[in-house]
């Protein structure tokens, strides 16, 4: 999968994809979301093109998870919802995997519970001396995809707060929920949210 940097403009949508969850539950086929956006506005979204952009996103999210998982957005306590949400996003973008696995989840190992503006540098400079698309990117780019990254990192959970050092908090994953995901081989995004040893 090819580093992108479209995050930045498809931020969590945790209602919008617990929504279209529970609607695929209901036996909609993922691929009708777009339809169901665009007829029902199911998302509450002001105009056609993001009634359309916001089914595609979580529709391409969906189709990453069996139905077990699925279900489980929908039916899970909230903390575990919104795990697997997160977990749908690592699986679309790279990146983003890999700043969990490569930042967060080292901070849990290393009891050091805050990550640092210096973090988001760090990491963005060792994947632009990796990657020419990486490498490419300007500045700005970097800078919106930070902000995104803190969204993204608080509304699922994992930080408590936005602004300074932010302070992170290991989410608790219902254990059926866990062994599921390590059944279909999936461990590796599951201990990078926990901070778990592979």
């Amino acid at each position: 999968m090819e580093y992108k940097s479209t995050i930045k403009s498809r931020p969590y949508l945790y209602k919008e994809t617990k929504k279209a969850a529970g609607l695929v539950n209901s036996g909609l086929d993922i691929d009708k979301i777009k339809e169901k956006s665009l007829e029902d506005n199911i998302f509450q979204l002001e105009s056609e093109a993001r009634k359309r952009e916001v089914a595609s996103i979580i529709a391409a999210r969906l189709k990453t998870l069996d139905e077990r998982v699925i279900y489980y957005i929908e039916n899970s306590n909230v903390e575990t919802s919104k795990i697997l949400v997160l977990y749908a996003i690592m699986k679309t973008d790279r990146l983003f995997f890999e700043f969990i696995n490569e930042v967060y989840k080292e901070k849990i190992l290393l009891k050091d519970l805050f990550i640092r503006d210096k973090d988001f540098g760090a990491f963005f400079q060792n994947k632009r001396e990796q990657s020419e698309i990486v490498a490419s990117w300007t500045e700005d780019t970097l800078k919106k995809l930070k902000q995104v990254y803190i969204r993204v990192l608080f509304e699922s959970g994992l930080i408590a707060n936005q602004k300074g050092d932010k302070e992170i908090r290991v989410p608790i994953i219902e254990d059926a929920v866990k062994e599921h995901l390590y059944d279909l081989g999936d461990k590796v995004y599951i201990n990078a949210i926990l901070g778990a040893v592979d």
